[in-house]
C-alpha cells in the first residue's frame, strides 16, 4: 500500500468519526497481510463516500449564530473577536517604532471566535483570587463587576494569553477612549461602558464582520440608520469613532430603558432585546444577568464576562507586565466644517500631510472624498500642526486639481461600483427571509422582491442580496412570477406604513395589538426609544393599548 493511499485511509476514517486507532495499533494493522490496490481504491471510495453524507448532513442542520437573533432588535448579531489571530503586526514590515494608524486598523484582522472554552476550562493564574477580587472591587465601576470562575477565565486569558495582542489595543485605547468617556458623559451615562468597543472590534474604526456590520461599534446597516447614522456611497458614519459613538450610546441608552440594568443592555447590544427579554421569561422572569445566563445566545454568555475582563485589563495590565504599543496618532485635533467637494488628495498636496494620516482621523469617507456642498456641511478632523497650511490654503484649496480628481468618468465608476455590491447567501436549514435580512441588514421587503419569492425558500436555494441600491439589469429579477410576488410584497408593505398619518404638526402612529414602543421605534428611521417616551410623556411603566395614537417625530 503507497503511503498515500494510506494517509488518505487514515484521515478519511478520522474525519469519518470511527474509532480513532492509537499508534501502535494502527502499525499492527498495517503490517497484516496487504489488501489487493483495488480492495484499498474501494474502501477509500466508502469512506470518501461516507464523509461528504456526514459533511452534507453537518451542513443542513447546522444554523449560524444569528439565526437565534429576533428579526427586529439586534445591533450586531455576533460580535468580533481578535484574539486568535497571528500576529497582528509582521515587525519587519515595520521599523517605526510609532505605528501609524492606518497601518495597525488594516493589520488588525479579527477571528470568528475563541478556540478556549472560557465557560468551561479552569485556567490558572499567578494571581489569587482574592487579589483579582480586591482589584475588580477598587476599580469602583457603577456597572457592578461580579467575580466568578468564567469572570477569571476571561481575566486569565486577556492578561496572560495574549500580551503581544492586548498591548496593541492599549496603544491604541490611548486616543479612542477618552472620545468614549467625553460621549457617555454627555448622555449621562456610566464612562465604563467604554470597554465595549474593546470587544466589539478591538477598537479597529474600519472594521468589517461576516455580516457586514461595521466600524468601531459595529453596527448593522438597518441599527445605524435607526440612529441616524448617514451611509451613502461617499460616506459611513458607522466608521467615524465620534457619530458611532454617539449612536450606540442612544442605543445603550434605549436598552438601559427596557431592563433597567446595565449588564442586561450590555447583552442585549450583542443578541438584542428580543432575545433577552427571552431570556428573562425563561428564567421564570428574573433580571439579574447571571441568572438569565443559561438561556442566553452563547456567544452573548461570554460577553459581559468579556466586558468585565477588558476593564479590569485597562486598570491593571501594568501589573501584568503588559506595556502599551506606541500607535502614531496626534496629541491634539482641529474640525473644519467643509461645505464644497473635497478630496483628499487636494488636502494631501498642498498642505503635505499624507492620506493616510488623514484616513486615520477620518474613516467614515470611503471614498476619500468629502462630499460638502451648501445644503449639507461634513467634518474634517486634522492633526493640529497641519491647522495653519490648511487655513492658508483654504481659498483655492478645493479648485486645485478638480478637474483631476472630480474627473466625472471616476466618479461614476465610484457610483457605480457602490450600487452595484451583490452578495450571495445559500439557504441553510432553519432560516427564514426575514432572519436572512436582518443578517445582510437589507428589507424584507427587498429581498424578497430582488429574488423574487414571498416565503417559499429552500434548503440550498442561493438569494442575491444588492447592498448599496438597485440590482443592475443583469441581475434584476424579471420573471412575470417574480413580478406578481413584487406587488403583492409592495402591497403589503403599505398597509403595514397605514397606521402612520399626520396630526398637529407631528407624524401620528395607531398602536396594533402586540406592539411594543421598543419595537415600534424600529419602524422609523431616525427615531430611538427614548425619543417616543419624551415625545408622549410616557415613563417606564406606561402601558400603551391597540388603538393609541402617538406621536412619533415632528414633521
Amino acid at each position: 500500500m503507497t503511503c498515500r493511499l494510506k494517509f488518505i485511509a487514515i484521515t478519511a476514517i478520522f474525519l469519518t468519526g470511527l474509532t480513532i486507532i492509537p499508534f501502535d495499533a494502527e502499525a499492527q494493522l498495517f503490517n497484516r497481510k496487504r489488501p489487493t490496490r483495488e480492495s484499498l481504491e474501494r474502501e477509500v471510495e466508502t469512506l470518501k463516500f461516507r464523509v461528504d453524507s456526514l459533511k452534507r448532513e453537518i451542513e443542513q442542520n447546522s444554523i449560524p449564530f444569528s439565526d437565534t437573533l429576533s428579526e427586529n432588535d439586534t445591533i450586531n448579531p455576533g460580535s468580533l473577536r481578535f484574539f486568535e489571530t497571528e500576529d497582528l503586526l509582521d515587525p519587519s514590515a515595520n521599523t517605526d517604532s510609532l505605528l501609524n494608524l492606518w497601518y495597525v486598523q488594516r493589520s488588525l484582522t479579527l477571528d470568528e471566535g475563541i478556540s478556549v472554552n472560557l465557560e468551561t476550562e479552569n485556567l490558572t493564574s499567578d494571581t489569587p483570587d482574592s487579589v483579582l477580587i480586591k482589584r475588580l472591587k477598587a476599580i469602583n465601576s457603577f456597572i457592578p463587576l461580579p467575580y466568578n470562575n468564567i469572570i477569571k477565565n476571561h481575566i486569565i486569558y486577556y492578561t496572560q494569553r495574549i500580551p503581544n495582542k492586548i498591548d496593541l489595543i492599549l496603544g491604541l485605547s490611548s486616543y479612542y477612549l477618552p472620545i468614549f468617556e467625553e460621549i457617555f458623559d454627555q448622555y449621562d451615562m456610566p464612562k465604563e461602558l467604554k470597554a465595549m468597543a474593546i470587544i466589539e472590534s478591538a477598537l479597529n474604526p474600519v472594521a468589517t464582520s461576516r455580516v457586514n456590520a461595521r466600524g468601531i461599534w459595529q453596527f448593522m446597516y438597518r441599527t445605524a440608520r435607526q440612529y441616524n447614522l448617514e451611509i451613502t456611497t461617499y460616506v459611513d458614519e458607522r466608521l467615524d469613532p465620534v457619530a458611532s459613538s454617539h449612536a450606540a450610546a442612544k442605543y445603550l441608552k434605549d436598552a438601559y430603558t427596557i431592563f433597567g440594568d446595565w449588564s442586561l443592555a450590555i447583552a442585549s447590544y450583542n443578541c438584542g432585546a428580543g432575545n433577552v427579554n427571552k431570556a428573562i421569561r425563561r428564567a421564570g422572569g428574573s433580571r439579574d444577568f447571571w441568572t438569565i445566563y443559561p438561556y442566553l445566545p452563547r456567544e452573548t454568555r461570554g460577553y459581559v464576562p468579556s466586558f468585565v475582563a477588558a476593564l479590569y485589563t485597562l486598570a491593571y495590565y501594568k501589573d501584568h507586565g503588559i506595556t502599551p504599543r506606541p500607535i502614531a496618532m496626534p496629541a491634539h485635533v482641529d474640525t473644519f466644517e467643509i461645505k464644497k467637494p473635497l478630496h483628499f488628495g487636494q488636502i494631501s498636496e498642498l498642505i503635505g500631510i499624507p492620506k493616510e494620516e488623514i484616513a486615520d482621523l477620518n474613516p467614515q469617507y470611503v471614498k476619500e472624498i468629502i462630499p460638502g456642498s451648501e445644503n449639507k456641511s461634513y467634518l474634517l478632523r486634522l492633526p493640529f500642526n497641519y491647522t495653519t497650511q490648511f487655513v492658508d490654503s483654504e481659498k483655492h484649496i478645493f479648485t486645485f486639481k478638480d478637474s483631476i480628481y472630480f474627473n466625472p468618468i471616476v466618479l461614476n465608476e465610484a457610483k457605480s461600483a457602490a450600487s452595484q455590491t451583490t452578495t450571495y447567501h445559500t439557504v441553510r436549514k432553519g432560516e427564514t427571509l426575514g432572519r436572512i435580512a436582518q443578517r445582510y441588514g437589507v428589507r424584507l421587503s427587498d429581498l424578497q422582491r430582488w429574488n423574487g419569492v414571498k416565503s417559499n425558500i429552500r434548503i440550498g436555494q442561493r438569494l442575491a442580496i444588492h447592498k448599496n441600491g438597485e440590482p443592475t439589469s443583469a441581475t434584476r429579477t424579471s420573471s412575470a412570477s417574480s413580478s406578481s410576488s413584487i406587488s403583492k410584497t409592495t402591497s403589503a408593505t403599505t398597509s403595514n406604513s397605514s397606521a402612520s398619518s399626520s396630526s398637529g404638526g407631528y407624524l401620528m402612529y395607531t398602536v396594533k395589538k402586540g406592539d411594543t414602543l421598543w419595537e415600534i421605534s424600529r419602524k422609523f428611521d431616525g427615531v430611538t426609544l427614548n425619543d417616543i417616551m419624551k415625545l408622549n410623556g410616557f415613563t417606564k411603566n406606561s402601558k400603551i393599548l391597540p388603538g393609541k395614537k402617538i406621536k412619533i417625530k415632528p414633521l
